[in-house]
């Protein structure tokens, strides 16, 4: 097993919380609302907008939010490039699911 790359560590390290913002923005621009934002996010992590709301305030890293989460079993069909790579194609486990939230954001 190779030792993350420093941007996976970088990615590990980031907190949920100051990227929720630029997520409500961006689906904002798109004319989606906060609510269709969190639906998206249960949809993926299983979390409930009490477990959400949590990870915020608690401004938990992107490695604690998805230790928490229970993947939805569909997340593997999600396709696409996101930073210029294929996210079915991301080694890192953690960072392929950040990057799953991207895309569906």
């Amino acid at each position: 097993m190779t030792s993350p790359s420093p941007q996976d560590k970088r990615i590990a390290e980031m907190t949920f919380s100051s990227v929720y913002p630029h997520y409500v923005d961006k689906v904002a621009k798109k004319g989606r609302s906060e609510a269709e934002l969190r639906q998206v996010i249960t949809w993926l992590t299983g979390f409930t907008a009490r477990q959400i709301d949590k990870h915020i305030a608690r401004q938990s890293t992107f490695a604690a939010f998805f230790e928490e989460a229970v993947l939805n079993p569909g997340a593997s069909e999600i396709r696409g490039v996101i930073c210029g790579h294929r996210v079915e194609e991301i080694a890192n486990p953690l960072t392929r699911k950040v990057r799953y939230l991207d895309k569906l954001v």
